[in-house]
């Protein structure tokens, strides 16, 4: 009796903390597992792009031509200059009214595209295949293909050709901006790279809809097509178009592959980061007016991608809409 009784206390008070060091070293492994997969992620996300961001906003008030380790401070000299730079001006003017037409029309052909594919009935991953295949092209080597092939300005150029079988005359699309056809040119390349990816987003949305809901809304006689797509699938997509249309805002105003190569270095036609390329890059490198300059791109952005936000109820609960 003396030798049992005492051993059942610590027997079980070892069986409790069996439990607690296990618990504790299951939380440790999840730990240590999180940080081994998020460490190098983050750690590229801090090195490439918050202290570039960092640094950047340091140089926009100095005086920095030709290092990147000035010493004179200049306050907001950089940004009272890039305000005034009507070329810079211009093309903030231009890209917003730019985004203004090419992200509706983004959003219009991806919605478009994603309810025929939705709705077709027999090779319906072949179709999806077809038209996200592009997003995998560069913007270089697509804007090369519509500059030198499809949209070339001599008469073998494939539109030219086209055009030849109406009998018109053969155009220049990229040496003249006037008329500006070099915006065709521009938004059929913008069209057919990303158009792909935001079919696979809405149609990832449409799948997600309730069936019970057009069959209620049948019941309570709404026609099939348009009444059906405006009251029930439209509303059904909210969030998706809201966050599609963020996606194109920002991708608008950081237009620059196909820009720089379909346009080389003319004057015209040119978006801000390819304005502030040559700002900083240029033949002065003025590193800080070109910081300035980004950072009055990155609050032009952010102005506009909240105003969007809360105009489609962006972070709005349910019961708020």
């Amino acid at each position: 009796m003396s030798t049992t009784t005492p051993s059942r206390p610590a027997e079980s008070l070892a069986a409790g903390k069996a439990p607690a060091l296990g618990r504790q070293r299951g939380v440790r492994g999840r730990t240590l597992a999180f940080w081994l997969f998020t460490g190098p992620f983050l750690t590229g996300l801090a090195i490439f792009v918050y202290i570039p961001i960092g640094w950047s906003a340091y140089l926009s008030f100095f005086e920095a031509r030709y290092t990147v380790t000035p010493s004179t401070f200049v306050g907001f000299d950089n940004y009272r200059y890039m305000l005034t730079n009507d070329k810079f001006v211009d093309s903030l003017v231009t890209f917003t009214v730019f985004a203004a037409i090419v992200v509706p029309i983004t959003w219009a052909l991806s919605l478009g595209l994603a309810l025929l594919v939705h709705r077709i009935r027999f090779m319906k991953a072949f179709f999806r295949s077809v038209f996200f295949l592009p997003t995998a092209v560069s913007f270089v080597a697509a804007s090369l293909i519509w500059k030198m092939s499809v949209f070339s300005g001599v008469r073998f150029g494939l539109m030219n050709t086209v055009l030849g079988w109406f009998g018109a005359d053969d155009i220049a699309w990229l040496a003249n901006p006037d008329p500006p056809w070099y915006w065709l040119v521009v938004l059929t390349v913008r069209l057919w790279l990303q158009a792909g990816f935001y079919m696979i987003l809405f149609l990832a949305a449409l799948q997600n809809i309730p069936q019970e809901l057009y069959e209620a809304a049948a019941i309570d006689g709404a026609r099939p097509g348009w009444q059906t797509f405006r009251h029930v699938t439209l509303p059904q997509l909210r969030a998706t178009s809201t966050a599609v249309i963020l996606l194109l805002l920002v991708a608008a105003y950081q237009a620059f592959d196909e820009f720089f190569n379909l346009l080389n270095k003319t004057t015209w036609g040119r978006p801000p980061l390819v304005e502030l390329y040559y700002t900083a890059l240029g033949e002065n490198q003025d590193y800080g007016s070109g910081s300035a300059g980004a950072m009055i791109l990155t609050l032009l952005i952010c102005v506009v991608t909240l105003l969007q936000g809360r105009i489609m109820g962006f972070g709005r609960g349910e019961e708020s809409k």
